[in-house]
Protein backbone atom coordinates (compact mmCIF):
# COMPACT_ATOMS: atom_id res chain seq x y z
CA UNK A 1 0.00 0.00 0.00
CA UNK A 2 1.43 3.39 -0.92
CA UNK A 3 1.82 6.00 1.78
CA UNK A 4 0.30 8.77 -0.35
CA UNK A 5 -3.36 9.67 -0.53
CA UNK A 6 -5.19 7.57 -3.17
CA UNK A 7 -6.79 10.48 -5.03
CA UNK A 8 -8.19 10.39 -8.59
CA UNK A 9 -5.80 11.63 -11.26
CA UNK A 10 -8.30 13.50 -13.47
CA UNK A 11 -7.69 17.27 -13.91
CA UNK A 12 -11.25 17.87 -12.66
CA UNK A 13 -11.99 15.22 -10.08
CA UNK A 14 -15.31 13.36 -9.76
CA UNK A 15 -17.66 14.94 -7.26
CA UNK A 16 -20.15 12.13 -6.65
CA UNK A 17 -19.69 8.57 -5.42
CA UNK A 18 -21.77 5.64 -4.20
CA UNK A 19 -18.85 3.91 -2.51
CA UNK A 20 -16.57 2.50 -5.17
CA UNK A 21 -18.12 4.11 -8.24
CA UNK A 22 -17.14 7.75 -8.89
CA UNK A 23 -18.50 10.12 -11.50
CA UNK A 24 -18.34 12.09 -13.68
CA UNK A 25 -15.00 10.88 -15.02
CA UNK A 26 -15.04 13.46 -17.81
CA UNK A 27 -16.15 17.06 -17.99
CA UNK A 28 -19.77 17.53 -19.11
CA UNK A 29 -21.97 20.56 -19.61
CA UNK A 30 -24.15 19.47 -16.66
CA UNK A 31 -21.34 19.28 -14.10
CA UNK A 32 -19.83 22.61 -13.14
CA UNK A 33 -16.33 22.59 -11.61
CA UNK A 34 -15.64 23.75 -8.07
CA UNK A 35 -12.19 25.22 -7.40
CA UNK A 36 -10.56 24.54 -4.03
CA UNK A 37 -7.97 27.09 -2.90
CA UNK A 38 -5.71 26.81 0.12
CA UNK A 39 -6.23 29.64 2.63
CA UNK A 40 -2.58 29.17 3.63
CA UNK A 41 -1.05 30.45 0.37
CA UNK A 42 -3.97 31.05 -2.01
CA UNK A 43 -2.87 28.30 -4.36
CA UNK A 44 -5.35 26.23 -6.35
CA UNK A 45 -5.36 22.74 -4.85
CA UNK A 46 -7.85 20.94 -7.08
CA UNK A 47 -10.97 21.24 -9.19
CA UNK A 48 -13.92 18.98 -8.35
CA UNK A 49 -17.17 18.47 -10.29
CA UNK A 50 -20.29 19.71 -8.52
CA UNK A 51 -23.08 17.14 -8.31
CA UNK A 52 -26.42 17.69 -10.01
CA UNK A 53 -29.99 16.94 -8.94
CA UNK A 54 -29.85 13.82 -11.13
CA UNK A 55 -26.72 12.71 -9.26
CA UNK A 56 -28.50 13.28 -5.96
CA UNK A 57 -31.47 11.17 -7.04
CA UNK A 58 -29.13 8.41 -8.17
CA UNK A 59 -27.23 8.23 -4.88
CA UNK A 60 -30.43 8.24 -2.82
CA UNK A 61 -31.83 5.38 -4.86
CA UNK A 62 -28.57 3.45 -4.56
CA UNK A 63 -28.45 4.09 -0.81
CA UNK A 64 -32.01 2.81 -0.38
CA UNK A 65 -31.09 -0.42 -2.17
CA UNK A 66 -27.91 -0.81 -0.12
CA UNK A 67 -29.77 -0.29 3.16
CA UNK A 68 -32.00 -3.30 2.51
CA UNK A 69 -28.83 -5.46 2.38
CA UNK A 70 -26.62 -3.69 4.91
CA UNK A 71 -29.19 -3.83 7.71
CA UNK A 72 -29.10 -7.64 7.55
CA UNK A 73 -25.33 -7.84 8.12
CA UNK A 74 -24.71 -8.87 11.78
CA UNK A 75 -23.70 -5.89 13.90
CA UNK A 76 -20.32 -7.37 14.99
CA UNK A 77 -19.49 -7.91 11.32
CA UNK A 78 -20.37 -4.30 10.58
CA UNK A 79 -18.08 -3.34 13.44
CA UNK A 80 -15.23 -5.35 11.96
CA UNK A 81 -15.52 -3.41 8.70
CA UNK A 82 -15.40 -0.13 10.62
CA UNK A 83 -12.33 -1.44 12.49
CA UNK A 84 -10.59 -1.98 9.17
CA UNK A 85 -11.48 1.57 8.16
CA UNK A 86 -9.83 2.81 11.34
CA UNK A 87 -6.67 0.97 10.35
CA UNK A 88 -6.74 2.65 6.95
CA UNK A 89 -6.98 6.07 8.56
CA UNK A 90 -4.09 5.17 10.87
CA UNK A 91 -2.03 4.39 7.79
CA UNK A 92 -2.88 7.67 6.08
CA UNK A 93 -3.00 9.85 9.22
CA UNK A 94 -0.12 12.18 8.34
CA UNK A 95 -1.07 12.54 4.69
CA UNK A 96 -4.75 13.21 5.38
CA UNK A 97 -3.96 15.46 8.33
CA UNK A 98 -1.63 17.49 6.13
CA UNK A 99 -4.35 17.85 3.50
CA UNK A 100 -6.89 18.94 6.13
CA UNK A 101 -4.45 21.60 7.30
CA UNK A 102 -3.63 22.83 3.80
CA UNK A 103 -7.15 22.86 2.38
CA UNK A 104 -9.00 24.12 5.48
CA UNK A 105 -6.31 26.38 6.98
CA UNK A 106 -5.91 25.00 10.50
CA UNK A 107 -2.52 24.13 11.95
CA UNK A 108 -0.87 20.84 11.08
CA UNK A 109 -1.30 19.57 14.64
CA UNK A 110 -5.02 20.36 14.46
CA UNK A 111 -5.24 18.57 11.11
CA UNK A 112 -3.55 15.48 12.53
CA UNK A 113 -5.78 15.66 15.59
CA UNK A 114 -8.86 15.68 13.42
CA UNK A 115 -7.78 12.47 11.70
CA UNK A 116 -7.13 11.00 15.15
CA UNK A 117 -10.78 11.79 15.92
CA UNK A 118 -11.74 9.47 13.03
CA UNK A 119 -9.50 6.74 14.39
CA UNK A 120 -10.90 7.13 17.91
CA UNK A 121 -14.54 7.00 16.82
CA UNK A 122 -13.80 3.90 14.75
CA UNK A 123 -12.45 2.19 17.86
CA UNK A 124 -15.50 3.32 19.86
CA UNK A 125 -17.93 2.14 17.17
CA UNK A 126 -16.32 -1.30 17.05
CA UNK A 127 -17.14 -1.77 20.73
CA UNK A 128 -20.64 -0.42 20.25
CA UNK A 129 -21.29 -2.99 17.52
CA UNK A 130 -21.31 -5.67 20.23
CA UNK A 131 -23.38 -3.64 22.70
CA UNK A 132 -26.60 -2.91 20.82
CA UNK A 133 -28.51 -4.29 23.77
CA UNK A 134 -32.26 -4.50 24.26
CA UNK A 135 -34.26 -4.99 27.46
CA UNK A 136 -35.97 -8.18 28.56
CA UNK A 137 -39.10 -7.37 30.57
CA UNK A 138 -41.67 -9.26 32.60
CA UNK A 139 -45.25 -9.27 31.40
CA UNK A 140 -48.58 -9.44 33.21
CA UNK A 141 -49.53 -12.31 30.89
CA UNK A 142 -48.66 -15.84 32.05
CA UNK A 143 -45.77 -17.59 30.22
CA UNK A 144 -45.06 -14.43 28.26
CA UNK A 145 -41.90 -12.33 27.90
CA UNK A 146 -41.35 -8.96 26.30
CA UNK A 147 -38.16 -8.15 24.43
CA UNK A 148 -36.78 -4.86 23.17
CA UNK A 149 -34.68 -4.83 20.00
CA UNK A 150 -33.22 -1.86 18.18
CA UNK A 151 -33.61 -1.76 14.39
CA UNK A 152 -31.65 0.24 11.80
CA UNK A 153 -33.20 3.58 10.91
CA UNK A 154 -32.39 3.89 7.19
CA UNK A 155 -30.45 6.59 5.36
CA UNK A 156 -28.55 9.05 7.55
CA UNK A 157 -27.80 12.44 6.01
CA UNK A 158 -24.58 14.15 7.10
CA UNK A 159 -23.77 17.81 6.34
CA UNK A 160 -20.36 18.91 7.60
CA UNK A 161 -18.78 22.36 7.86
CA UNK A 162 -15.37 23.45 6.58
CA UNK A 163 -13.80 23.97 10.02
CA UNK A 164 -14.10 20.26 10.90
CA UNK A 165 -14.05 18.71 7.43
CA UNK A 166 -13.58 15.05 8.44
CA UNK A 167 -14.11 14.61 12.20
CA UNK A 168 -17.81 15.53 12.29
CA UNK A 169 -18.52 13.24 9.33
CA UNK A 170 -16.86 10.32 11.11
CA UNK A 171 -18.67 10.89 14.41
CA UNK A 172 -21.96 10.39 12.62
CA UNK A 173 -21.00 7.86 9.96
CA UNK A 174 -19.14 5.26 12.04
CA UNK A 175 -21.94 4.98 14.60
CA UNK A 176 -24.60 4.88 11.90
CA UNK A 177 -22.76 2.11 10.04
CA UNK A 178 -22.41 -0.23 13.00
CA UNK A 179 -26.12 0.31 13.72
CA UNK A 180 -27.02 -0.90 10.23
CA UNK A 181 -27.72 2.45 8.61
CA UNK A 182 -26.26 3.87 5.40
CA UNK A 183 -25.01 7.44 4.97
CA UNK A 184 -25.13 10.24 2.44
CA UNK A 185 -22.46 12.88 3.08
CA UNK A 186 -22.59 16.44 1.81
CA UNK A 187 -19.23 17.98 2.77
CA UNK A 188 -18.33 21.67 2.72
CA UNK A 189 -17.73 23.39 -0.60
CA UNK A 190 -14.48 24.72 0.90
CA UNK A 191 -12.95 21.28 1.54
CA UNK A 192 -13.97 19.00 -1.35
CA UNK A 193 -10.59 17.31 -1.78
CA UNK A 194 -10.43 16.29 1.87
CA UNK A 195 -13.83 14.62 1.58
CA UNK A 196 -12.83 12.89 -1.64
CA UNK A 197 -9.69 11.59 0.06
CA UNK A 198 -11.77 10.02 2.87
CA UNK A 199 -13.95 8.27 0.32
CA UNK A 200 -10.90 6.91 -1.47
CA UNK A 201 -9.15 5.81 1.72
CA UNK A 202 -11.96 3.45 2.71
CA UNK A 203 -12.37 2.14 -0.86
CA UNK A 204 -10.04 -0.79 -0.31
CA UNK A 205 -12.01 -1.86 2.77
CA UNK A 206 -15.27 -1.72 0.82
CA UNK A 207 -13.82 -3.88 -1.96
CA UNK A 208 -12.24 -6.44 0.36
CA UNK A 209 -15.48 -6.95 2.28
CA UNK A 210 -17.92 -6.91 -0.65
CA UNK A 211 -19.81 -4.01 0.90
CA UNK A 212 -22.90 -3.14 -1.20
CA UNK A 213 -22.64 -0.10 -3.45
CA UNK A 214 -24.48 2.78 -1.83
CA UNK A 215 -23.62 1.86 1.77
CA UNK A 216 -21.57 5.05 1.92
CA UNK A 217 -22.27 7.76 -0.67
CA UNK A 218 -20.76 11.18 -1.17
CA UNK A 219 -22.07 14.31 -2.84
CA UNK A 220 -20.11 17.42 -3.68
CA UNK A 221 -23.15 19.63 -4.17
CA UNK A 222 -24.59 22.95 -3.03
CA UNK A 223 -27.75 22.92 -0.95
CA UNK A 224 -29.70 24.92 -3.52
CA UNK A 225 -29.05 22.19 -6.04
CA UNK A 226 -30.12 19.46 -3.62
CA UNK A 227 -33.37 21.09 -2.62
CA UNK A 228 -34.14 22.43 -6.08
Amino acid sequence: MQSILPLPTQPIKPGTSTGQIFWPTETTSNHKPLDSYSPADGQLIARVHLSTRADYDRVVETAQTAFAEWRLVPAPRRGEIVRQMGEQFRHYKRELGTLVSYEMGKSLQEGLGEVQEIIDICDFAVGQSRQLYGLSMHSERPAHRMLEQWHPLGIVGIISAFNFPVAVWSWNAMIAWVCGDVCIWKPSEKTPLTALACQQIIGEVLRNNDVPEGYRVWLRVGMMQVSG
